[in-house]
């Protein structure tokens, strides 16, 4: 690819899931200018709605957000293609996230719709197995249409061990679980921590002074966290993410220092940068994205991208290292119905 190049893959909603995307759509940035250059189609899967890599291997994964969900493996070329591997079924319904876990032996699924989580055992070549487990997840929350069960949006295993932390959207619970090296099985500890009643917890992020966020999907807004004394999570406050009235945000991401973060609002179609300290965030600036419906962010370098859904384009934006404010940059790459970005360089370090 060269020192100044490497790749970023596009996941996308696809006509199965009333979307207008085609499948995994390969992007070229050049490293100098932050820029995107549109290659094509890489693989034609339906709705992998999100994306994530083998940490050591050429393996991307991708979630097929279907009625009937399946997860799909890839092998990366060096010049981005895309070859099958597996496809796998989840076991449940409307996978949105999936993650690897920390020892890279298994990949976890939150199936949104059916509100619970999969398994698959990882090969030694990185090629998912049959599912190995499937947990169900219990509890409901006030807002009828979209808490009348649960609803796992979110897996967060911890990269030096075997906790995993599961976003619960339908009850209001980040979940405190804990998955079997060897048997594949994901048991249920409990509560890591209950949020607000209505939050509706979508993501999370861990920061590196071991703070918690989490950004409620229902009520529009970022809470922060911290371990207490019984090994739960402790609220320590929390913002709206926006000033509009109707908002759903939907994703976050920090900067390389820790010192800003950036929270995507659908609605208001804005990116929030909020200022981190030790006692919580500041909210400093809100951007709009100059598109429409923000699903996604991805932070390379001094470059924000976004997703954007609706106007099915991917925005790009230059931040400033010193205010952490983004100012838009270069032109918007056209793609159907975009749901993710995944950088991809040579190595997992990306």
């Amino acid at each position: 690819m060269g020192a100044n190049g490497e790749f970023v893959f596009l996941g996308c909603y696809t006509g199965e899931s009333g979307g207008a995307g085609e499948g995994i759509v390969l992007l070229r940035r050049d490293g100098r200018t932050g820029s995107l250059a549109r290659l094509g189609v890489a693989a034609r899967t339906p709705s992998p709605s999100f994306l994530a890599r083998h940490p050591t291997l050429p393996v991307l994964y991708a979630a097929n957000e279907l009625d009937a969900g399946t997860v799909s493996a890839f092998a990366v070329a060096a010049d981005g293609s895309l070859t099958p591997l597996a496809v796998q079924s989840t076991g449940g319904s409307a996978p949105c996230h999936l993650a690897v876990s920390g020892d890279a032996r298994h990949l976890l699924v939150a199936n949104y719709a059916s509100g619970d989580v999969a398994v698959h055992p990882l090969a030694a070549d990185g090629v998912p197995g049959e599912r190995s487990d499937l947990l169900n997840l219990d509890g409901k929350g006030p807002v009828p249409d979209r808490q009348d069960g649960p609803h796992a949006h979110m897996v967060a295993p911890d990269p030096f061990g075997a906790d995993v932390l599961v976003c619960d959207l339908g009850s209001d619970t980040v979940w405190h679980t804990r998955l079997d090296a060897i048997s594949g099985r994901l048991s249920l500890v409990g509560p890591a921590l209950r949020a607000v009643s209505g939050t509706g917890p979508r993501h999370l992020l861990r920061m590196r002074d071991g703070a918690l966020l989490l950004v409620g999907e229902l009520a529009g807004d970022v809470s922060w966290f911290r371990p207490g004394g019984s090994g739960a999570w402790e609220r320590h406050g929390g913002h709206p993410t926006s000033g509009a009235a109707k908002n759903q945000p939907s994703d976050l991401v920090a900067g390389r220092d820790g010192r800003f973060v950036y929270i995507a609002n659908r609605g208001p179609d804005t990116v929030s940068v909020f200022a981190w300290e030790p006692h919580g965030g500041t909210l400093v600036a809100e951007v709009s994205t100059d598109g429409a419906w923000p699903r996604h962010l991805a932070l390379m370098a001094d470059h924000l991208y976004v997703a954007n859904e609706r106007s099915h384009s991917v925005t790009m934006f230059r931040v400033d290292p010193d205010s952490g404010i983004p100012e838009a940059h270069g032109e918007p790459v056209s793609s159907g119905s975009p749901t993710c970005l995944l950088r991809w360089t040579p190595t997992a370090a990306a």
